[in-house]
Formats: structure tokens, sequence, C-alpha cells
């Protein structure tokens, strides 16, 4: 299987904006997020779909998130955090967590035709970065 470009991030290949990291799963920021904190959580060893995880890495995952959106909810103020497991975009298991305070706001659509503010990306990584 070719490196996903998840895999290529891991591998340092591609930059990212990083806020979690361990043994089995990496954590960094959306650039192009459906709101500000938006977190793609994946596992580090590369599978297609999160359904076909061994139980350990999906475990891992799952406890993963769950430890990730209650910072997120803490360190933004935020009263909800959204999971998404689309499994299509990019052929790597993994999660969306989208902090959030009114449903409008998770159901936003980002502009993928402009530029990334990695300024701002930068800064809400040093926020939230464990």
């Amino acid at each position: 299987m070719e490196d996903s470009i998840f895999t290529k991030i891991i591998k340092g290949e591609i930059p990212c904006h990083k806020v979690y990291e361990d043994g089995k799963i990496f954590a960094f920021l959306d650039i192009y997020p459906v709101q500000p904190g938006h977190t793609l959580i994946i596992t580090k060893k590369q599978t297609e779909f999160v359904w076909d995880l061994g139980a350990t890495d999906y475990a891992a995952l799952m406890d993963s998130a769950k430890k990730i959106a209650l910072h997120l909810r803490e360190v933004l103020g935020v009263p909800y955090v959204g999971e998404v497991v689309e499994g299509v975009d990019v052929p790597h298991a993994h999660i969306h967590l989208v902090p959030f305070t009114e449903p409008t706001e998770f159901r936003n659509i980002p502009d993928r035709t402009i530029e990334p503010d990695h300024q701002a990306l930068a800064e809400m990584a040093k926020k939230i970065a464990f």
C-alpha cells in the first residue's frame, strides 16, 4: 500500500500542526477547519478503514478521541465537540473532532479554495497541544 498523506505527515515528510502524539496515535489540526480547533486523529499504523483496525488500535483511536475531545472542550471553553468518522477522503483510519457552541457551527463547510491560515493554525496548535 502506498503511503497516505497522513503517513507522510507522521513521517515528517509533510508539515502539520501537531497537537498530540503517543505510541499508536497522532493528532493534528485540519488545515481547512470546520471550526477553530478542528482536529484529525489518526493511527500511526496505516489501515484504510476504521472498521478494519485491530482491537488494540481501534481502542487506542477511540480512547485518544475521547481524551482529546475532553481536552478541547476544556481548553476552548466550548460545550460540544462533534466526532465524525468518514473514511472516504484519505485511505487511512481517522476521526475528525470539531469543537463548537451552536449546532450550525458543526455543519459549516470550509472554503478549500483559499490558502490555509498557517499562523492561526500554529497559534491554535500551541493553545491546545498536550
